[in-house]
């Protein structure tokens, strides 16, 4: 069952430091915030060292990138490993560009990630070294299906194994891989696709759950990906006649907020394989 690693997340509330997207900043603060984290946002290269070292996690976005914040996600890498912290990467649009491509390979290549999560487009470019991406959403013919599981699971547990990072590949079906297993998880609605930053959100919790699991960051990481679903569902449950997507998004994080360890688990739809 998941429910203990969201105790675990409320018990210790672990600080989470973000170099995250300029975007939807405030919303992984406040995902943070609901979950049970503690949130600090800082991208200046002076300033992260300091920050990271007072932090049990290290959240690196990519999806606003500039010399500066590149800059400070390298110095909070190198101290957020040298202190045996938490470090996740959420490659945003990586093939979409070359900065973007190149940031998120140099990083994979400089930082130890204990957790990496993406769309599957930006995920096979990290792989593949190259690729391509609409936007920062998937293409219709790289996304997770029922006729592709299988291979797909393949490729995320070989790409955890070559990287030792937990493997997140988020879509309509979502995995969570190690080298040895894979949560295959079907929570979530089709509605959180027209909010912004419901990936990056999710990036802030997993860091914070893996954080306060350090023991099976794997399990953490798919309790988190179940409760970020989960709270879609139930966001979009109570949405009232004319409310949308800018409704839904709040509805969202008060539903991470609610959220105890018996609705997680009854409520998250995954299985192992």
């Amino acid at each position: 069952m998941l429910g203990n690693c969201l105790e675990n997340v409320r018990r210790k509330t672990p600080l989470v430091h973000s170099i995250t997207n300029y975007v939807t900043v405030n919303d992984v603060a406040n995902a943070l915030l609901a979950c049970g984290g503690s949130p600090i946002m800082s991208d200046e290269p002076e300033d992260v060292a300091d920050i990271t070292s007072i932090c049990g996690g290290l959240n690196i976005n990519i999806g606003t990138l500039n010399q500066r914040s590149i800059d400070g996600m390298f110095i909070a890498g190198a101290k957020a490993n040298e202190l045996g912290h938490i470090v996740l990467l959420d490659p945003v649009g990586a093939g979409a560009s070359k900065l973007r491509t190149d940031t998120a390979i140099k990083l994979m290549n400089t930082v130890k990630f204990d957790v990496i999560r993406g769309n599957v487009s930006e995920i096979k470019t990290l792989a593949l070294g190259c690729g391509t991406t609409k936007g920062v959403d998937a293409d219709a013919a790289d996304t997770v299906t029922e006729d592709n599981l299988e291979d797909m699971i393949a490729f995320a547990k070989s790409f955890s194994q070559k990287t030792k990072a937990v493997i997140v590949i988020t879509g309509a079906i979502d995995l969570v891989a190690d080298s040895e297993k894979c949560y295959v998880i079907r929570n979530g609605r089709p509605e959180m696709s027209k909010i912004t930053g419901t990936g990056c959100q999710l990036s802030g919790i997993a860091t914070a759950y893996a954080a306060a699991n350090p023991d099976d960051k794997t399990k953490a990481v798919a309790a988190a990906v179940c409760v970020m679903g989960l709270a879609g569902e139930i966001g979009y449950a109570n949405l009232l006649p004319g409310e949308g997507n800018s409704t839904l998004r709040n509805r969202i994080i008060d539903a991470i907020c609610n959220m105890d360890a018996e609705a997680l688990n009854k409520g998250a739809k995954y299985e192992v394989r």
